[in-house]
């Protein structure tokens, strides 16, 4: 009788441990492009380097990484960095991302700061 009560006690244990553990994060949907707000962004969401240039000048900082590109323009008021990717394969990249801060570091608005480096 005593087995009996012993191995049902071992089962509901188990059972109950079983119940404890948390399960891992959920999956996810798969990724999406993020769309950025284009208020007061119309002159370089969507543009390609030419184009930045064509507004901002020659970037302080250009770089590339396979298919990426992040080019930094720099002004009195603020620094902005451009991040161009191809929307298709073999596709030139254009602007699908933008930061934007006070040389102090801190965060700023990008319109205000697209604003202020095309009046430089």
């Amino acid at each position: 009788m005593s087995r009996r009560i012993s191995t049902a006690a071992v089962i509901a244990g188990a059972l109950g441990l079983a119940g404890c553990q948390t399960p891992g994060p959920a999956p996810g949907p798969a990724p999406t492009h993020f769309k950025l707000p284009t208020v007061g962004l119309e002159r370089v969401v969507g543009k390609s380097a030419r184009d930045l240039e064509a507004l901002f000048g020659t970037p302080d900082q250009d770089m590339k990484e396979e298919t990426a590109r992040r080019m930094v323009f720099v002004g009195p008021a603020c620094v902005l960095d451009a991040y161009l990717y191809p929307s298709a394969p073999g596709k030139e990249p254009v602007v699908t991302w933008l930061d934007a801060r006070q040389p102090n570091g801190d965060d700023m608005d990008r319109a205000s700061c697209v604003a202020a480096l095309t009046r430089r």
